[in-house]
């Protein structure tokens, strides 16, 4: 499976690319081609309106086979059983499981997932993807209600659970989102789990709002603290929730990231909660934590509230050099822009112009991708509702619903531009997301985006936009004394008439969803670039990469 790591740069020929034909900006074209992923989502309800049906679930992109392109991996939910309720069977379908496709090419996937064994019907939540063991295949952890599932890559197209590693500070217990990470930058991974709330099937009453059945607030649950793993190098791990420090506040965990947010070498964490202060978990070197998210600008808005967080993008908006912080959350609050201001962070929402189009629904994934290739992301996010049958109800709010069309935003002299229909045939579908990816699936050198939606078929989405021949690189990592992954690594590209683009090699996406790829910039065509890679390990490299080449850059010894 795994080919042999080559010297430092590797070039790949990408397809030819139709040129701009003469407009600055070409129009962003995102086009539904989802009839190629026969993958439809169930979250197991049955009319209990259990809250933690709702929020199900994560998506992951990775090469879980080795052979240069992206497979996908989509999370299903469970029915959530009332412990003593009747037995009966009626009504009841079987279970669904994960699912993992195999990209075959030019948008093609085979359902894999029984003779790949990731087969899992636990009421699945969140996903995160990292080759935690050092062999050089990815693997797999999967955040559930209940027993979380490690699934370890077997290097021959096949995985094997490993519930021992994966069950420490375990019960039944609400996932949120996942990380892997360094933390003591020691060359093994670690592991931030996200929990949810405090929630026991047996004490089960349905909600009722102005006399109809719905979903309960999070706030008619008590928060649950989250989890840390520590690898002990041996492919085992241990609970370090106590030691980290991680343990002194409880949230409602949803979406989170690990990143460098102060520029001091090692990885924080920071925690979407929903309805409640989001916390930013600083790492002192060592593997202890501080939680700072009051400190340091992240957990209330601009009004001092806290929201209903929910998903996550960590991007470079404004190209300074700072990555920031993109935020999703319930309707009629802002997906929220914290901007970094050198390891402080303030709300700029409504500086930027981001918040017209999102007020009025419930967001959940985010992903900041260059989709047209011009050095800078764009932004789509997930939209959609809890219930979809509260407008045949009654009950719907006047401002969105179940079913609602994502958005697109696109920066323009410093604003952020809703799109609205004009981003391709993908704008038309109108579905309940939840988590949202981006990737070059079909190694074309455009991003094209997958969305997980509740209840229903997954949408593919291939980028059709008509960009530069060559406008792009694609950087993939290979830590030697860093962890292989090169999670924690920063790549700076930099490139002349433009600033320079950074990126940091990370493990958390969007809504409590992962990607293992290589690292895509927007560049000039035919330009030179100068690629600078600082490791985790301190080491610093450098190599010069023509627009249009894809490159592989191993850590020096």
């Amino acid at each position: 499976m795994q080919k042999p790591i080559a010297a430092v740069c590797l070039t790949i020929c990408l397809l030819p690319l139709k040129s701009a034909s003469g407009q600055d900006r070409p129009s962003i074209q995102l086009d539904d081609i989802s009839k190629n992923l026969d993958f439809v989502h169930t979250d197991g309800h049955y009319g209990q309106f259990f809250l933690i049906e709702s929020m199900s679930a994560g998506l992951a992109m990775l090469d879980y086979d080795g052979d240069g392109d992206l497979d996908v991996f989509l999370l299903n939910g469970a029915r959530i059983e009332i412990p003593g309720a009747s037995s009966s069977e009626e009504g009841r379908q079987k279970p669904k499981s994960n699912r993992l496709f195999r990209n075959d090419g030019d948008f093609h996937f085979t359902d894999v997932t029984e003779q790949s064994g990731v087969s899992d019907s636990n009421m699945s939540l969140g996903v995160a993807v990292a080759d935690y063991d050092n062999d050089g295949c990815p693997d797999i952890y999967v955040s559930n209600y209940g027993v979380n599932s490690l699934l370890h890559n077997n290097g021959d197209g096949t995985f094997s659970e490993t519930i021992n590693l994966a069950s420490a500070g375990r019960g039944s217990l609400v996932g949120g989102g996942v990380s892997f990470f360094d933390k003591d930058n020691d060359g093994d991974l670690d592991l931030y789990i996200g929990n949810y709330i405090q929630f026991d099937a047996s004490k089960h009453k349905i909600h009722f709002h102005k006399g109809l059945p719905a979903y309960p607030s999070p706030m008619s649950f008590q928060p649950e603290k989250d989890h840390l793993l520590e690898n002990n190098g041996d492919g085992t791990f241990q609970d370090v929730t106590d030691a980290s420090g991680i343990n002194k506040v409880t949230g409602r965990s949803m979406g989170l990231v690990s990143f460098d947010y102060d520029q001091d070498g090692d990885i924080d964490v920071f925690v979407a909660n929903d309805t409640q202060a989001n916390f930013l978990f600083e790492n002192d070197g060592n593997g202890v934590f501080e939680e700072v998210g009051l400190f340091s600008g992240v957990a209330f808005d601009f009004s001092g509230k806290p929201q209903a967080s929910m998903g996550v993008e960590l991007c470079d908006v404004d190209r300074d050099g700072l990555l920031d912080l993109f935020v999703t959350s319930f309707s009629e609050e802002f997906t929220t822009l914290y901007r970094n201001e050198d390891g402080f962070f303030s709300d700029s929402t409504l500086q930027m112009g981001a918040s017209a189009a999102t007020f009025p629904h419930v967001t959940w994934g985010i992903i900041g991708e260059d989709f047209d290739n011009d050095g800078k992301p764009e932004f789509l996010v997930g939209t959609g509702d809890l219930d979809e049958d509260k407008q045949a109800r009654g009950g719907a709010a006047k401002t969105t619903g179940f079913d609602v069309k994502n958005v697109v935003l696109r920066q323009a002299n410093g604003q952020l531009k809703d799109l609205k229909g004009t981003w391709g045939t993908a704008a038309k579908v109108k579905r309940s997301t939840r988590g949202l990816l981006g990737g070059d699936l079909n190694q074309d050198g455009r991003i094209d985006a997958i969305a997980l939606n509740a209840r229903n078929s997954a949408t593919l989405m291939q980028n059709s936009t008509t960009t530069p021949v060559d406008s792009h690189i694609s950087v993939q990592l290979v830590g030697t004394e860093s962890n292989r992954d090169a999670l924690g690594a920063m790549i700076l590209v930099n490139q002349k008439g433009r600033r320079t683009q950074v990126e940091q090699v990370r493990s958390g996406h969007s809504y409590q969803s992962d990607r293992r790829s290589a690292i895509h910039f927007g560049v000039s065509p035919q330009e030179v670039v100068k690629v600078t890679v600082a490791w985790p390990s301190g080491r610093k490299q450098h190599v010069d990469c023509k627009a249009g080449q894809q490159i592989t850059l191993v850590e020096a010894k």
